[in-house]
């Protein structure tokens, strides 16, 4: 199995950028993760204003996938998510769900024994490893990787952990692939700013669906998709996520507008991703039994237009 250590970093999606690895379909790959930090906290007691902001973010990569074309959907398999013995959280004044409010700066250092986060003495919480920043390179654009769109990037969906199953929509040659901003754990929304950022490694395969594409990024595990998308408010994030979702069930049934729209309300689940960056996540939920991949892959045109960049 090959492996991409995490000094291979980059900080933006881009098409320019040459990979770090190539790899096969079906073909397994270790990526070697830093924590969004930039692994420079050391100890709570290290000022914010000191931290490297140019190397926060980072994501290990880009992979070149044999044979991903513009046009295809790229499959992300999860395989296996590991975290570090320990994590970092921290609260940053004018961020977060709650910037308007005066607090001040923090730094908690969190540590993991076995499958808890220790947050305070007596207080745990039971780990669920995702990942937050995770995609591929779009057409022209140079994306950095705090950011989030239709090439995925820092979507911060907690959902995104071992055993799920990511399609992502192919605009270069390869794909480039990466992945970065691991998290021991984060409730939707990640209020704060930042969750348990950590350390880690995280085992890959891919596939690729040949000559159809997904508007969005889709997040698949046993019993539903999640059309992952965003928007510069939470309204618009939320109406996007719902559009998504009527044309797929549009898409799946042959159903006129107005009767997907009437079934979206009887059945798709909207999810909040996150709240603290400028591009709000939303992710519109759907169970199996009403749609499949069929429904979900629409016209490559729908991917490359990049209002949401």
């Amino acid at each position: 199995m090959k492996t991409v250590p995490k000094w291979k970093l980059i900080y933006s999606f881009s098409p320019r950028h040459k990979p770090a690895e190539y790899v096969k379909p079906g073909e397994r790959v270790r990526l070697e993760l830093e924590d969004a930090f930039g692994g420079q906290v050391k100890n709570e007691s290290m000022p914010l204003e000191k931290l490297d902001w140019t190397k926060v973010n980072g994501a290990t990569g880009p992979i070149f996938i044999e044979g991903a074309k513009r046009g295809d959907t790229l499959i992300v398999r999860v395989e296996e998510i590991k975290v570090a013995d320990k994590g970092v959280i921290a609260v940053v004044p004018k961020q977060g769900a709650l910037r308007d409010k005066p607090f001040k700066a923090r730094i908690k250092v969190v540590p993991i024994s076995g499958e808890y986060a220790m947050f305070e003495k007596g207080v745990k919480v039971k780990i669920r490893p995702m990942i937050g920043t995770i995609g591929v390179a779009p057409e022209f654009d140079e994306i950095p990787t705090g950011s989030l769109g239709k090439h995925g990037g820092n979507m911060d969906v907690k959902d995104v952990t071992c055993g799920a199953i990511l399609y992502l929509p192919v605009f270069v040659d390869g794909a480039l692939f990466a992945a970065g901003d691991l998290h021991a754990i984060q409730a939707d929304g990640e209020a704060c700013v930042s969750a348990v950022e950590v350390s880690g490694e995280l085992t890959l395969s891919f596939e690729v669906l040949k000559g159809k594409s997904v508007p969005w990024p889709v997040l698949e595990n046993e019993e539903s998709y999640a059309i992952l998308v965003c928007g510069d408010s939470l309204d618009e994030a939320c109406s996007l996520a719902v559009d998504e979702a009527v044309k797929a069930l549009m898409r799946e049934h042959n159903w006129s507008f107005e009767e997907a729209y009437m079934f979206a309300s009887l059945v798709v689940d909207l999810r909040i991703n996150q709240v603290v960056d400028p591009k709000k996540g939303v992710r519109a939920v759907i169970p199996k039994e009403f749609v499949s991949l069929k429904g979900l892959c629409g016209k490559f045109q729908d991917c490359i237009n990049f209002e949401a960049f």
